[in-house]
């Protein structure tokens, strides 16, 4: 894959966090309130490590914030995904095949240092946030409410 054909690939995962995300918060709205705080936890958790590579990405020190901050309130999450989004939007629009491959030198929340190419991170945070997805469906299910459908093959259909 050529880098153009590269970087569009990453757009189009991005367009699907994006859009996952937003089904998620969807799906909260629609429980009107008895969302599982397990569910929140996890949706807090998305968005802040989704935050936390953006600054990495973006040379910020993130090594202070929170991986695993406070529940946020629905309004909160929806704020931060939409920053989420400018800020990867930004990022992406901007790469070539050589920043991707540029490794990103940062802290972990334990002070550990590494050096992880932009393209492995890239590809952390889609993943990630499908893994915590999942856990979200299993808690909305098991609390009797209905989980968003945020598979990739679901987006491409919708799209």
């Amino acid at each position: 894959m050529g880098d153009d054909g590269l970087k569009l690939h990453f757009i189009r995962l991005f367009e699907h966090v994006w859009w996952a995300d937003n089904r998620i918060a969807e799906a909260f709205l629609e429980a009107d309130g008895d969302v599982p705080e397990k569910a929140l936890r996890l949706f807090t958790h998305v968005l802040a490590a989704e935050q936390i590579w953006l600054m990495r990405l973006s040379r910020q020190d993130a090594s202070q914030a929170a991986i695993w901050p406070r529940n946020a309130s629905l309004a909160e999450c929806r704020l931060l995904a939409e920053s989420n989004k400018r800020g990867y939007r930004q990022f992406l629009e901007g790469i070539t095949g050589e920043n991707l491959s540029v490794k990103v030198v940062y802290r972990n929340s334990k002070g550990a240092l590494f050096e992880t190419p932009a393209v492995d991170i890239l590809a952390h945070v889609s993943l990630h946030g499908s893994y915590h997805r999942g856990q979200i469906a299993s808690h909305m299910r098991l609390n009797g409410l209905e989980p968003a459908n945020t598979d990739y093959i679901a987006y491409v259909r919708e799209m």
